[in-house]
């Protein structure tokens, strides 16, 4: 078990911004990819941002992509989500992910609600 803390969320004009944290609790949050997901009202969870064991590598979602950036800090056992240009369409329910390459992503924390008011 990976436990998973979300924090950061809130509300927030379109156009600004805000940066989510997750922290993970235990020694082994280095070995793990971490994610980025997000669900909307309505509709399925889906895939934003995620970052390789070492931070060297990030992916993106093209709707997130030149907006969002993806970070971890290894020593602090937490990784970020800076979200820049806010849209109304960002709005959603954020979650944070670890994983490895080949299980997919295996434990979520509970979320952190993201409202962009137009």
């Amino acid at each position: 078990q990976v436990p998973l803390v979300e924090s950061g969320g809130g509300l927030v004009q379109a156009g600004g911004s805000l940066r989510l944290s997750c922290v993970a609790s235990g020694r082994t949050f280095s070995t793990y990819i971490m994610g980025w997901l997000r669900q909307a009202p309505g509709k399925e969870r889906e895939f934003a941002a995620r970052i390789s064991t070492s931070g060297g590598n990030t992916y993106y979602a093209e709707s997130v992509k030149g907006r969002f950036t993806i970070s971890r800090d290894n020593a602090k056992n937490t990784v970020y989500l800076q979200m820049n240009s806010l849209k109304p369409e960002d709005t959603a329910v954020y979650y944070c992910a670890a994983g490895t390459s080949g299980a997919g992503f295996r434990y979520w924390g509970q979320g952190t609600q993201v409202t962009v008011s137009s």
